[in-house]
């Protein structure tokens, strides 16, 4: 995800130079801190790969024999972070824009990082800039998620893999049985949940080409499978058309100032329905039997929290936010209903990511100095980065099964 400063005033730094010489020109210190962040976001992700996701935990003696594969879905995961992130630095190294080596940011929990960001130390003045810098890590990481699935798709093992794994006793009896997994969890403890990951438009697509793939269950145990998913679930996060997000930089290029202040609060309005259909439900399994009516009074609790976001994020423009609130209020609802109801616990990814957009990302993006014509093929391949959006996203990245 590349930033860039929000101006204040469009017009106040238009006497600087346009091209300065040496403003990228590195220094050991920042070659050093930036490694440092690398190697221990490194370690990090594969602490947290072997421990929680990839290891083959049947069977071993030790930690340290979980540390490889480890280690392998590390460097899947991180040659993705990577490629998307040096893509928008190379791009605004070719622009002569001011810009930083991507920071990765370790953190020993949930995959062992929160991703990978630069950022860009001078105002971008001109949409072509904009666009070439927002576009060309999305795409470049895009590339690399794909050549991971379709490695980790065209070298999968049978089924009887699974057995490589603790804790698995319902299912490999069942693959030993029938030959192919169950398409639902039978785990036979009442109180464990199973994480499932989220289908999108695209795994899917590509999926229904192989053989023993492995259900959205048991996915994260497959490096390739695990890491590529994840590379396409952070392009689909960087790709909202929202603020200063690759999106929002990119529809911002495409279709100017105030027609992209309109489809990123409608965008918004979307992102909080999604999260409503995790919040919910969250609610529900929490308010259980201290409130009255608890299914009605967690529709009101998100609804309440909602109207703070979008008042928010709308600066308080009434005309948006009672239409944005209620569309997405029912959007919610009527998907739970048509679904799962409100029984299935969500991960909260999506109510995360609206409270990082309003408070630090913003929901419209800042005016750029000089609107210009993008060439047509820099057109299409802005409106193929939306369509990538919509085939990476996923109404329930993760959830858990009881």
């Amino acid at each position: 995800m590349a930033n860039q400063p929000e101006p204040t005033d469009i017009y106040s730094d238009i006497s600087e130079p346009l091209r300065r010489e040496n403003k990228n020109k590195l220094t050991p210190k920042a070659i050093i801190k930036h490694t440092v962040l690398f190697i221990l976001t490194f370690a990090s992700v594969t602490f947290v790969g072997a421990f929680m996701w990839v290891g083959q935990t049947a069977n071993v003696d030790t930690f340290s024999d979980l540390l490889p594969e480890g280690a392998l879905f590390a460097t899947l995961l991180l040659a993705f972070l990577g490629t998307h992130e040096f893509g928008h630095y190379f791009a605004a190294l070719y622009h002569k824009v001011k810009v930083t080596l991507p920071y990765f940011i370790p953190i020993p929990l949930g995959i062992g990082t929160f991703g990978a960001v630069i950022k860009i130390e001078e105002r971008v003045r001109d949409t072509k800039k904009l666009f070439d810098i927002g576009i060309s890590g999305p795409i470049a990481g895009f590339i690399v998620s794909l050549i991971v699935l379709l490695i980790g798709f065209a070298t999968l093992p049978g089924p009887d893999f699974i057995e490589n794994f603790a804790g698995h006793d319902e299912t490999i009896s069942y693959i030993q049985e029938n030959g192919t997994f169950p398409e639902t969890p039978i785990e036979s403890a009442p109180e464990a949940q199973t994480i499932m990951l989220g289908n999108t438009l695209l795994f899917s697509f590509l999926a229904s080409f192989f053989d023993n793939v492995p259900p959205m269950y048991e996915m994260y145990h497959y490096p390739f499978l695990f890491a590529g998913w994840l590379g396409l679930f952070f392009t689909a996060l960087n790709l909202t058309p929202i603020g200063q997000l690759d999106g929002g930089h990119i529809l911002y290029s495409l279709i100017g100032y105030e027609r992209h202040k309109k489809v990123a609060r409608i965008a918004f309005g979307g992102l909080t329905a999604l999260a409503g259909i995790e919040a919910i439900p969250f609610l529900y399994l929490n308010i259980e039997g201290w409130l009255p009516a608890y299914g009605l009074s967690s529709i009101l609790l998100w609804g309440l929290v909602m109207l703070f976001l979008l008042r928010k994020g709308f600066n308080g423009d009434t005309t948006w936010i009672i239409p944005v609130w209620f569309a997405s209020l029912i959007i919610s609802v009527l998907y739970l209903f048509g679904t799962s109801g409100f029984e299935q616990a969500g991960s909260l990814i999506w109510v995360f990511w609206s409270f990082i957009i309003v408070y630090f990302i913003k929901i419209e993006h800042p005016p750029v100095m000089i609107q210009q014509e993008l060439s047509p093929n820099r057109k299409k391949l802005g409106w193929i980065s939306m369509a990538v959006f919509v085939l990476c996203i996923s109404p329930t990245p993760i959830y858990f099964f009881n």
